[in-house]
């Protein structure tokens, strides 16, 4: 069952699963797929390419899967992806992708507070949170468990790892890697998400070799090459320096720095 307000304008092409609730002048254009047990509140409107997932609530005055805000967009067939059990707060704008990647996501489980905008071809991982008024230019990475503190400001093609938090008003211009604590304009190293670490399971062991890491990195003195082989020599069999490494080397905007 379906339960559509009598003011809400849904196109009979797109699909809706069961137990949808669509919300007063709400719009859901053609190309859409809503899983079951979402809810719509009003005023928002779902364009052509939407593709959202189970137990999703959307708030008052979204805009999922609009346009690119790209002047080389050519209208191309593109999408965004939201996954299961997400919520999206008031008046946030979600475009979905370019030609260059054809689409947008947004995992499982996370939050987007008010105001909140992802670009196009930007991808957002699993139990990520982000609070209000932050934005993100074009392709930009988000990985897993990351938080992101409101009027943050993320500048296109840039990279967040897993288990960061960026605290609020941040400038992240540089991609900030795994595990660590970012603030400033520009954004700084502050030291490890050592609260966060612990609250999903790391180990004592773990925690410490990440610290020693990143202190090997940022406060040892050493260049960042030589940094790098340091840790590779000391931790190379730990699978969160791994982690750390592979992000480094996959850089491409460089790395925030202390």
């Amino acid at each position: 069952m379906v339960n559509i307000h009598p003011t809400a304008i849904v196109s009979p092409k797109a699909k809706l699963g069961d137990n949808v609730s669509v919300g007063p002048f709400t719009i859901i254009h053609d190309d859409v797929e809503i899983g079951n047990d979402t809810q719509i509140s009003s005023h928002s409107v779902i364009y052509d390419g939407a593709r959202i997932g189970s137990r999703v609530k959307i708030f008052q005055g979204v805009s999922v899967a609009n346009t690119p805000q790209d002047l080389k967009f050519g209208n191309e067939k593109s999408l965004f992806i939201i996954g299961n059990d997400t919520q999206i707060r008031e008046f946030a704008a979600l475009h979905r992708g370019t030609h260059a990647t054809g689409k947008s996501s947004i995992g499982n489980n996370c939050l987007l507070m008010a105001y909140t905008h992802v670009a196009h071809d930007c991808i957002v991982g699993n139990n990520v949170i982000i609070a209000n008024a932050a934005q993100m230019g074009g392709h930009c990475k988000i990985g897993d468990w990351v938080i992101i503190g409101g009027l943050t400001a993320i500048h296109q093609f840039s990279k967040i790892g897993a288990h960061v938090m960026i605290g609020g008003g941040t400038k992240i211009t540089a991609d900030v890697p795994p595990y660590l604590m970012v603030q400033g304009s520009p954004g700084r190293f502050e030291g490890i998400n050592k609260i966060g670490l612990r609250r999903r399971g790391f180990s004592v062991e773990e925690i410490n070799t990440i610290k020693e890491a990143y202190r090997i990195l940022y406060l040892s003195g050493l260049t960042f090459t030589k940094a790098k082989e340091k840790i590779a020599n000391q931790f190379g069999d730990s699978a969160v320096v791994k982690n750390i490494l592979e992000f480094i080397a996959n850089a491409t905007r460089g790395i925030v720095r202390k």
